[in-house]
């Protein structure tokens, strides 16, 4: 299977993951063992045991739970921490929401040269915000939050 993030090793230690199928339907499965290869972990989960059930789940995706997840050093997050956090301009005096905009995190995309936060501004579209400081100001997990300087510079995306 390819991995989200290619530098991690949870899949090779956890005991379960969570398998959803392409049609949407979820199952817990036991992972039997487990190894890396290449850029990818090669996985036998307890329950796939021939081919024509190995054939069932192709192109299912692998998820394991978030308490699974390694601690992180104070100023880093999971993707998975952000994506629906509410997001808010702050105003030239660096009030929140002074602006009048709020949005919603989608999702984080890492480029080669930065890693931006999407972030849908509803009628004002869809914005691919650096993860700097010039742009972000914070990054609240607990509290599912974002706060933003500025928009300025940056040309909403397609839908």
């Amino acid at each position: 299977m390819a991995l989200h993030n290619k530098d991690s090793e949870v899949l090779l230690s956890v005991d379960e993951v969570l398998v959803r199928l392409p049609d949407g339907a979820e199952h817990e499965v036991s992972v039997d063992a487990a190894r890396p290869a290449d850029q990818a972990v090669l996985m036998r989960l307890h329950s796939i045991d021939d081919r024509d059930r190995a054939e069932q789940v192709r192109g299912s995706r692998v998820f394991v739970r978030r308490s699974d997840f390694a601690e992180l050093p104070d100023g880093e997050f999971y993707t998975c921490d952000v994506e629906g956090a509410r997001v808010v301009v702050l105003s030239d005096a660096g009030e929140a929401n002074g602006a009048g905009l709020e949005g919603s995190v989608r999702t984080i995309v890492s480029y080669p040269s930065v890693d931006v936060i999407v972030v849908d501004m509803g009628e004002r579209g869809v914005f691919e915000v650096p993860l700097v400081a010039d742009f972000v100001t914070l990054v609240d997990t607990k509290k599912g939050l974002v706060t933003l300087r500025t928009l300025e510079g940056l040309e909403p995306q397609p839908r």
